[in-house]
C-alpha cells in the first residue's frame, strides 16, 4: 500500500479533517507500538509499510516494554494530545489500516506478541 492510499484510509476510519493529521497520528501510534514489540518484529513490520512511516518503527531499538493495552492507549493519547479514549479511535483507524496493509502472516505473528485486547484495535474482534 502507497502512503497516500494509507493515509487515506487511516483519515476516512479516523473521521480526521486532513492528511496532516492523519499522519501524525500514524506516526504516533506506530510510535507507541514500536515500543511494545521486539525490534526485529518492528523491522519486519517496517518493511511491508510505506515510506516515511517504516522509519518511525526504527526509532526504539530496545527490548519492548510490558504495556497492557490500557498503557498502550495513555501513551499514545500523551504523543497525540488526546485524550485516551479518543486514542482508542486514533490506534484503531491506524492498526486496522496497517492490518489491510501488510500480509495476514505479519499481523497474526505482530498479534502473537500482543496481549489479546490489541486484537479488536487491528480489526480482529475475538482473537486469542
Amino acid at each position: 500500500m502507497k502512503l497516500e492510499e494509507f493515509l487515506a484510509q487511516v483519515r476516512d476510519r479516523g473521521e480526521y479533517g486532513s492528511r496532516q493529521e492523519a499522519e501524525h497520528v500514524s506516526t504516533a501510534v506506530l510510535q507507541v507500538l514500536a515500543t511494545r514489540i521486539t525490534p526485529e518484529e518492528a523491522d519486519d513490520l517496517a518493511a511491508q509499510l510505506p515510506a516515511p512511516l517504516d522509519d518511525v518503527l526504527h526509532r526504539e531499538r530496545r527490548a519492548p516494554a510490558s504495556l497492557g493495552l490500557e498503557e498502550f492507549l495513555r501513551r499514545v493519547a500523551q504523543h497525540t494530545g488526546a485524550r485516551p479514549r479518543t486514542a482508542e479511535w486514533d490506534a484503531s483507524a491506524v492498526l486496522s489500516t496497517v492490518a489491510d496493509a501488510v500480509s495476514g502472516g505479519q499481523v497474526n505473528h505482530l498479534l502473537s506478541q500482543l496481549p489479546t485486547s490489541y486484537a479488536e484495535l487491528f480489526g480482529r474482534p475475538g482473537l486469542s
